[in-house]
């Protein structure tokens, strides 16, 4: 069952009929399953892409190979380029991107434990871009994610 935010949020994009799209790459198409799950998904669910790997950034995102190599896989600067290409690939009202680390073992420093995520989301009044760090297990991890790229959306766009 979706979080009340994604519910939410759906609630928001289907009374303006508006669509969204995903770029994934933590959450692996968890946040688009958990919006398939809103009454609203048949309305509002354009798709998205689970981008986990590097090769899926780089060869279907067109993610330039110097980027991830200059700021990591999981980083601000590779969440934006993942927004604007997914933007274009989908030609959805609502572009949401998000990277982040759930598992020790890949990009974190002290500077960006694990929990770190990026988001870069694309609506018609604005582009967020915002990092944030969450406490917990993968699942919770990624839960607290979906969870804030709901809120950011229905703060986007609630007043428009």
């Amino acid at each position: 069952m979706p979080s009340e935010f994604v519910t939410k949020c759906s609630k928001v994009l289907a009374a303006k009929e508006w669509n969204i799209a995903f770029a994934e790459s933590a959450t692996a198409g968890r946040m688009s399953a958990e919006f398939s799950m809103t009454k609203e998904s048949g309305k509002i669910l354009r798709g998205g892409i689970a981008c986990y790997e590097v090769f899926v950034k780089e060869q279907i995102l067109n993610v330039p190979h110097a980027m991830i190599e200059k700021y990591t896989p999981e980083s601000a600067e590779v969440t934006k380029k993942l927004a604007e290409q997914m933007s274009k690939l989908f030609n959805a009202k609502v572009t949401v991107a998000v990277t982040g680390l759930t598992t020790p073992g890949g990009s974190e420093t002290p500077e960006k434990p694990v929990g770190t995520f990026f988001f870069s989301i694309i609506t018609p009044s604005e582009n967020i871009n915002k990092r944030k760090v969450f406490k917990g297990d993968s699942e919770q991890i990624i839960i607290q994610a979906i969870d804030e790229a709901a809120k950011l959306v229905i703060e986007s766009i609630a007043s428009l």
